[in-house]
């Protein structure tokens, strides 16, 4: 029997956006095509039946698989298959997470899976929207409770204009990227990278987005109408309100004593003893170990529960009736900052920057074009030449756990640090280097992303990295009222304020706008008048942590470590490549051995020279320069005989040139044989007489001899008193001018020698003249024995 299928489509930028469900995976509690261009994605959700006892969190799992037949591409690898999901899966999988999870009920506890798998990728649009919007449908259409459905679209700015969707290559131009989530009511997540764009023109692309999105969810809507399965009954748990006032009651002022301390570390073992002395009271000890519950008496996590609530509740009330914070702070306030740089000796940069508890060590390597990244993915990207890691140790809380690599949240925050630099970073003409970035968190009390930027930063300007601007990072927080609709924005949020807050909004950007931002809301969403309000204060504690950068170091170094790796950057044209490659590569083996560089060159011509200093660098760069330097008529060389045929000579000019010398080119008089003459191995000056079309070099050994035979033949021609001949000559009488007597043999001719008239000292030549050119002594070694061969 053939399935039933059903679809809807709305045009979205231009192009059909599909969601169908019935097609495939009929087993799933919810499965979806998405399609929007030649992009397809497969989006399933699978909800256990019954909670998973003894948890205190909703278990949701949200898994993207990229296929790489999607593309048309074969896995790298040795196994030549898809094996562990690359980092940008990992982020697509958590931009996917983000925006349905607070839409779950309060207090649901049972597993809930969701996967997207990509089927097809045209490289033009981007599938992460796509899960995110299979997600959504997917749920909507199953029977799990969830509040949804919600739509998500990526804006960009072309040419001054906000577009909606735009292409894979529009983003490469692009100077705004935003991801943006949300219901047809309110925004749920944001997050994205820009170049410097203004908190104003930032709500203008949230504003576009959300119209989308409200279509977005009306089509899912309008399917779920025709496809959706009846929701499962899901009755919240109800606290025990009886209980909770004793608790409250017993506890009396020692909670708000122990919860409002500015010392992290003391505000946590203060709590943690009091709630162990309220379970201890209201939890009689024969049911503290017993796992099974016992009729009308409360078991230790009903009681640890209620306790946990009541200081939700403690530090919400009083940020929004007193505007105080745990840590004694105004909303507004921003914990004291403390920054070094340079701080160990040997990386090329590092910077360590504190502020309040939280401690990030950023360090700065410098590297080569050939230590890019490669990417192995579905993307039209296939390198990076800037990176950012983010490390986050057991031990910057006080923790003790295994380590297993990089979290999916390590490299989220990492990326996220990327991003925010990714405006102000060097172009590779400008910088030629590879640069990474690892952000070691040393101690952690909130923002730890954002400090991670400001770390970046400073260990980029420390390390000499030319960046345009230094960038600082804040993270903000809110507190809401669904009651009243009050609100209070919080800046340089803590951890437990991130914990018990409603929002974790971070921004990241220079004094002239911003640079990254990322949003996630914990409850049904908020208005574009809250947004407006919490990038406003963003923007203000942006400023002051920059003031407080900016008095460590404002500028980068003027000088690069000594430890770093010198890389120069020249062009060639690509049909010189050859030449500089050499047989067989002997050419650019020998340039490399000689000096102690590393050459890499590309198909269009660019040449990077790396080596451990600057003087090899650049002696590198000019033999590059001496072997792709077209000769131009009148130059003189000393060069080798490499080839001898009966036509004449070719003489090697310089490294990997040669040029030919004809026979009649190589003497003044009349050669018989070259070998009369040269041999294979002698060197010889000779000038370059003229240069071909196709690039072949005619020399002239002859040019060179009669102009020398000339100069001394004019220098023996002037007397010891310094008078030429002409003004002791007499004049004959009645001559109209004056005309010197022959001194010697016509011009070109030898002179005629006698007894009487020594023999002419013969010039010495220990070497080429002054400003002439000489292949390098030890690549003459190194070239010699094939060439001779």
């Amino acid at each position: 029997m053939p399935p039933v299928i059903h679809e809807r489509s709305i045009e979205v930028a231009g192009r059909t956006l599909t969601i169908e469900t019935g097609r495939v995976a009929e087993q799933a509690d919810g499965a979806v095509l998405v399609r929007y261009g030649e992009t397809v994605v497969l989006t399933t959700v699978v909800g256990a039946k019954q909670p998973v006892e003894g948890i205190d969190f909703f278990p949701l799992t949200v898994e993207y698989e990229e296929k790489m037949y999607a593309a048309g591409k074969i896995p790298g690898g040795f196994f030549r298959r898809e094996g562990r999901p690359s980092e940008q899966a990992i982020l697509a999988a958590r931009l996917t997470d983000r925006p349905i999870r607070p839409l779950f009920p309060k207090g649901y506890r049972n597993e809930v899976q969701v996967i997207s798998t990509v089927l097809s990728a045209d490289q033009e649009n981007e599938p992460d929207v796509l899960s995110m919007i299979g997600a959504s449908a997917a749920l909507t259409l199953s029977d799990i409770p969830w509040y949804g459905p919600v739509g998500a679209v990526r804006i960009g700015e072309l040419n001054g204009e906000l577009v909606v969707n735009p292409t894979s290559h529009q983003l490469l131009e692009s100077t705004m990227d935003i991801v943006v989530a949300g219901t047809a009511d309110a925004i749920l997540m944001v997050e994205g990278q820009a170049d410097e764009i203004s908190e104003d023109r930032f709500i203008e692309a949230v504003v576009l987005a959300h119209e989308e999105i409200k279509r977005i969810v009306a089509m899912q809507l309008e399917l779920q109408a025709v496809a959706g399965k009846p929701k499962r009954e899901f009755v919240p748990p109800q606290e025990n309100l009886a209980l909770k006032q004793q608790i409250a009651e017993y506890l009396g002022d020692r909670l708000r004593q122990a919860v409002f301390n500015p010392d992290k570390t003391l505000r946590v073992e203060a709590t943690a003893a009091l709630r162990e002395e309220v379970i201890a009271h209201f939890v009689p000890a024969e049911a503290q170990p017993s796992p099974v519950p016992i009729a009308g008496v409360p078991t230790t996590k009903e009681v640890g529960d209620l306790f946990d609530s009541l200081v939700k509740e403690l530090v919400r009330r009083t940020i929004l009736d007193q505007g105080e914070r745990p840590d004694g702070r105004r909303p507004d306030e921003i914990r004291e900052i403390w920054i070094q740089v340079g701080v160990l000796p040997r990386p090329h940069g590092s910077a360590l920057f504190t502020r309040g508890q939280t401690q990030v060590l950023t360090v700065c390597t410098l590297g080569t074009k050939e230590e890019e990244q490669f990417l192995d993915t579905l993307g039209i990207e296939e390198t990076k030449r800037y990176m950012h890691h983010y490390n986050f140790p057991p031990f910057s809380t006080g923790e003790i756990r295994r380590l297993r690599g990089p979290s999916r949240r390590d490299i989220g925050h990492g990326a996220l640090a990327e991003r925010a630099l990714l405006a102000v970073l060097p172009s590779e003409e400008e910088f030629p280097y590879t640069m990474r970035l690892v952000s070691e968190v040393l101690s952690s009390n909130g923002s730890t992303s954002m400090a991670s930027v400001c770390g970046s930063s400073l260990a980029l300007m420390d390390a000499g990295v030319p960046i345009r601007k230094p960038v600082a990072g804040v993270a903000m927080g809110l507190v809401t009222d669904p009651e009243t609709g009050r609100y209070t924005i919080l800046t340089d949020i803590q951890g437990i304020e991130d914990a018990l807050g409603d929002m974790d909004f971070k921004v990241a950007g220079t004094r002239d706008g911003i640079t990254a931002i990322q949003m996630d809301i914990k409850v049904m969403g908020i208005t574009p008048q809250i947004m407006r309000d919490a990038l406003e204060q963003a923007r203000r504690g942006r400023l002051y942590i920059l003031d407080k950068m900016c008095e460590v170091i404002d500028a980068p170094r003027p000088e690069m470590s000594p430890y770093a790796p010198r890389v120069i950057r020249i062009k060639i044209k690509p049909e010189q490549i050859g030449e500089v490659i050499g047989p067989g590569g002997r050419v650019i083996r020998a340039i490399q051995e000689q000096t102690g560089s590393k050459i890499s060159i590309e198909e269009d011509g660019t040449v990077f020279i790396t080596a451990a200093n600057e003087d090899s660098a650049r002696r590198a760069v000019r033999e590059i320069e001496r072997l792709t330097r077209v000769p131009e008529v009148g130059e003189i060389f000393y060069g080798r005989v490499v080839t001898i045929i009966p036509s004449g000579a070719f003489v090697e000019i310089l490294p990997g040139k040669d040029g030919f010398l004809h026979i009649s080119e190589i003497a003044p008089g009349r050669v018989r044989s070259v070998e009369d003459v040269l041999k294979v191995g002698q060197e010889i000056n000779v000038m370059v007489i003229g240069v071909r079309p196709d690039g072949k070099i005619n020399l002239s050994r002859k040019a060179l001899l009669e102009k020398e035979a000339a100069e001394q033949a004019a220098a023996t021609a002037t007397p010891a008193d310094g008078r030429s001949a002409q003004s002791r000559t007499p004049q004959r009488p009645g001559a109209s001018g004056s005309r010197p007597d022959r001194q010697g043999p016509p011009p070109g001719k030898p002179e005629p020698r006698g007894p009487n008239r020594p023999a002419r000292p013969q010039a010495k030549r220990p070497g080429p003249p002054p400003g002439q050119y000489r292949i390098g002594d030890r690549l003459k070694e190194l070239l010699g024995d094939e060439d001779a061969s």
